[in-house]
């Protein structure tokens, strides 16, 4: 297992890359999604590894939900070993974007985003 799908989403091994935070509208649709928006509040609370995502979505469709996160600067993945650690770039963000990512995460869960 040490090599590394196309993009680097699936398995260790490689470098993932670290993405600039995209502009605001980028980011925003990042956060639109109810996946994604799912997953950015469980990183937010704590850092966790891709098996540890209780969504219910493949793992082919959580790698693409990664990828966009990522490629809009919103989360960084590093391997460790074997393991792939997801968290989020708060201090990028923060800089960035001043109060959206702590708006996004103090907002209520909606009930169609917690199904």
């Amino acid at each position: 297992m040490g090599a590394v799908t196309e993009g680097g989403d699936d398995l260790c091994g490689g470098d993932l890359g670290s993405h600039p935070v995209a502009g605001l509208t980028t980011v925003l649709q990042a956060l639109a999604d109810p996946v994604r928006l799912a997953i950015i509040r469980a990183v937010a609370a704590e850092p966790r590894t891709c098996g540890g995502f209780d969504v219910p979505v493949t793992k082919s469709t959580l790698s693409h939900h990664f990828r966009v996160l990522r490629e809009a600067g919103i989360i960084e993945q590093r391997c460790e070993g074997t393991r792939k650690l997801t968290s989020v770039r708060r201090a990028e963000l923060e800089a960035a974007y001043p109060g959206l990512l702590e708006s996004i995460l103090s907002a209520p869960v909606e009930e169609a985003a917690a199904r």
